[in-house]
């Protein structure tokens, strides 16, 4: 949003000037696709900071991560006329898909490390970069935006700068691996590069990587590595005695899957991490005076100052994670009111589908909204937001357990969207569960953890495994819910037009009332949507773009188990989706 609150659209032929304040140059986007390329301007920290209300410049649209847009040409009276504008097809492969549009030109991240940038009017392909990492290509979630350049990471733990004009690579930085891990095959890159002044911030997870996950910020004109923060706690540092007694090389896990966000007033960085898989050194408490098993940095809202990596403040959601139940995910930065009187807070939702509200300056625990698809929680202490695990639920070889949701998650990478217009969050959710007991596969170490399927108790009642739930914010409480047939599979995207969208299994793109969750309208898919959808204009026409058909862990456990759920309700199966990996763009039809 702009500091004046107001935007101006004029129309000049082909042509149009959009000037969001008296004090901001007017930008003229150019007509012809060439043109908008060559003219791209270069992306500003302000920019960044207040994106133009037709681009979409990071995962979340803008530093706060509330993947909000403030485009209002589509809304909740139109949205029924919506029609396909445009479809570009994408080589198949692994790719937690998201897009980003700046001056008319969309830029992806898509398997088999390829940076696209195509014309966000027509889909025609403007350059391509195809980078060769040493073995085979993995998951990413997308690409930052800074200065003239698009900042892409790889398969091998690189991160390149690539022209945004020309599709060229201006520089390529191997990131190191930190003692006690050697083998880089541990760690991946994931989640988006965030970039926050001169510095571009990347994530990194560890899967079973000794000494655990971490955050870089690299220098945005060399890619030189400026300074680096360790996930896990070290046994000499602050909160090293949270880990059993475990040595460095024992402690894996803190993967940063999700790009940050960051608040420019505070300046702090927001990041989550996950657990650990490496569960059964954590089981039983040490005996040993002043140490526990709570596992910091993991499962905790962490907060950083950008120019030097420093910790700031933290708060652990859930301690000693025994069911890959992360809270890994966006952290979204708003103002809501609480206790009488407006607070800055950071939100962020784990995979339990409980919301947890923090004072963004401090990390002082506020408030919680638990959204109700899960069996794991009991209570949750009003003043410290400290949970309480139902002992019936930690692995044991002596009881199988049913757990709720899976570790797959009620929610899982797709973020929630917060619309300031209606101070709710929207929040996608699947009702799925598992058994935890000794048959099934082997994700976490601790003995009685092996893991197998179960249903949920709601989705059995109903039929439905997809559910998109409102949060009151302010109100510190559910609001509306729409229960859907099939999981949802994409994030959601709230607009100040009063639209909500999302994609599920149906396969299909789909649009509620902001207000109510009243379906608007349905565009069927020919394969299975699963990216961050997002929206932009050029000129005076809206677009509404989503990914389909591309694979990875989240579409990979979903999609079949939705079959095998409908089978197991004598529900007929959905026919499998034939299209190919493509990008399809949506507009109002004339």
């Amino acid at each position: 949003m702009r500091s004046c609150n107001w935007t101006c659209i004029l129309a000049l032929g082909a042509a149009v000037i959009l000037g969001a304040c008296a004090t901001e140059p007017a930008h003229v986007i150019p007509a012809t696709p060439a043109e908008r390329l060559a003219g791209i301007r270069p992306v500003t920290q302000a920019m960044l900071q207040e994106p133009a209300a037709g681009d979409w410049m990071q995962l979340g649209r803008s530093y706060d991560g509330q993947n909000f847009s403030t485009l209002t040409t589509i809304n909740r009276t139109n949205v029924k006329k919506l029609a396909p504008a445009w479809r570009a097809p994408l080589a198949p492969g692994l790719s937690m898909p998201s897009l980003l549009v700046h001056d008319g030109v969309m830029f992806l991240h898509t398997a088999p490390d390829t940076v696209l940038a195509l014309d966000a009017v027509t889909g025609q392909e403007m350059w391509r970069n195809t980078y060769k990492p040493e073995g085979g290509s993995s998951m990413k979630m997308g690409l930052g935006l800074g200065g003239s350049h698009v900042f892409a990471p790889t398969s091998d733990l690189h991160v390149i700068a690539i022209d945004a004009r020309t599709g060229v690579t201006a520089w390529d930085h191997k990131i190191a691996v930190s003692a006690p891990a050697t083998n880089r095959s541990f760690f991946n890159l994931r989640s988006a590069p965030l970039v926050v002044g001169d510095k571009v911030i990347q994530g990194v997870t560890a899967s079973a990587g000794p000494g655990g996950g971490f955050i870089v910020a690299l220098d945005i004109a060399t890619g030189k590595e400026v300074w680096r923060f360790h996930t896990l706690a070290r046994p000499d540092a602050p909160g090293g005695n949270t880990w059993n007694d475990l040595p460095l090389e024992k402690r894996t896990g803190g993967s940063v899957w999700h790009q940050g966000t960051f608040d420019p007033e505070l300046n702090l960085l927001y990041f989550g991490a996950a657990p650990t898989y490496d569960t059964a050194g954590l089981l039983k408490p040490s005996t040993a005076p002043g140490v526990t098993n709570d596992a910091l940095y993991t499962n905790a809202t962490i907060a950083l100052d950008p120019d030097t990596g420093q910790l700031k403040w933290h708060y652990q959601h859930v301690p000693n994670d025994q069911w890959d139940l992360d809270w890994a995910f966006e952290r979204t930065l708003a103002t809501v009111r609480f206790e009488g009187s407006d607070r800055k807070v950071v939100m962020n939702v784990g995979k339990m589908g409980v919301l947890d509200a923090l004072d963004a300056a401090t990390g002082a625990y506020l408030f919680s909204i638990d959204a109700g698809t899960q069996n794991m929680i009991t209570a949750i202490d009003p003043k410290t937001g400290r949970k309480t695990i139902d002992p019936q639920r930690y692995p044991d070889p002596t009881r199988p357990t049913v757990y709720c949701p899976s570790p797959s998650g009620a929610r899982a990478w797709p973020p929630t969207s917060f619309s300031p217009a209606t101070g709710m969050l929207y929040l996608p959710l699947t009702e799925w569960c598992a058994k935890m007991g000794n048959d099934g596969s082997s994700l976490l170490s601790a003995p009685g953890a092996k893991i197998s399927e179960a249903d949920h108790p709601d989705a059995v009642a109903d039929g439905k495994m997809g559910l998109l739930q409102a949060m009151d914010v302010s109100g510190g409480k559910r609001a509306w819910r729409r229960d859907l047939d099939a999981p949802i599979s994409t994030s959601a995207l709230a607009t100040a037009g009063g639209v909500v969208f999302i994609g599920d299994l149906d396969p299909a793109l789909k649009a509620f009332d902001d207000r109510d969750g009243a379906l608007l309208w349905t565009a069927p898919l020919d394969a299975n949507p699963n990216s961050v959808l997002a929206t932009y204009s050029v000129g005076p026409t809206q677009y509404v773009a989503v990914v389909t058909g591309m694979a990875n862990y989240h579409i990979g456990a979903m999609a079949p188990r939705y079959q095998r759920f409908r089978a197991s309700q004598g529900l007929p199966p959905i026919a499998p989706p034939k299209g190919e990996p493509s990008v399809q763009v949506f507009t109002l039809s004339k």
